[in-house]
């Protein structure tokens, strides 16, 4: 009988952690989707601007931290988005992996130095040859996200 009614409270403790995320669920402020752009179309959107405000949708491929609400989303073409909330205090749940998501925030592009020259008048390694294969970073901070 003891075995029973382990075994019950076990069940039911599982059933209760594996709940899958519900649609629409918020974090931080709730997304504007008036302007929403596929996260695929970002870098081309972006052109020759390094920071713009904008609401993208895509998938998550990865949370990275929960405190602070890491995550990674796909850009396409094997291309990854590295996106954290401006607020410290958002907690996402480490399921959201693979699903889709709108995102509220401000794009920006990373800065790399062409002969990896980083500090003034230190001398660079490579000298006169341009990083030709470099493409910038974009990372994004979030004000806002919505399970979709």
């Amino acid at each position: 009988m003891k075995n029973y009614f382990l075994v019950a409270v076990l069940f039911h403790i599982t059933l209760a952690m594996a709940q899958p995320l519900p649609h629409s669920m918020v974090y931080g402020q709730k997304p504007n989707t008036l302007g929403l752009l596929p996260a695929a179309k970002l870098e081309s959107y972006m052109g020759k601007r390094t920071r713009i405000s904008i609401t993208i949708s895509g998938r998550v491929n990865r949370v990275t931290n929960t405190k602070g609400g890491w995550f990674v989303l796909d850009s396409g073409r094997g291309g990854e988005i590295e996106a954290h909330f401006t607020k410290a205090d958002i907690t996402i749940p480490e399921n959201l992996k693979g699903r889709n998501v709108i995102a509220e925030g401000i794009a920006q592009k990373q800065f790399i130095a062409d002969d990896m020259q980083h500090f003034a008048g230190e001398k660079p390694e490579r000298a006169g040859k341009a990083i030709a294969e470099a493409k910038p970073k974009i990372t994004f901070e979030v004000k806002g996200l919505m399970i979709n």
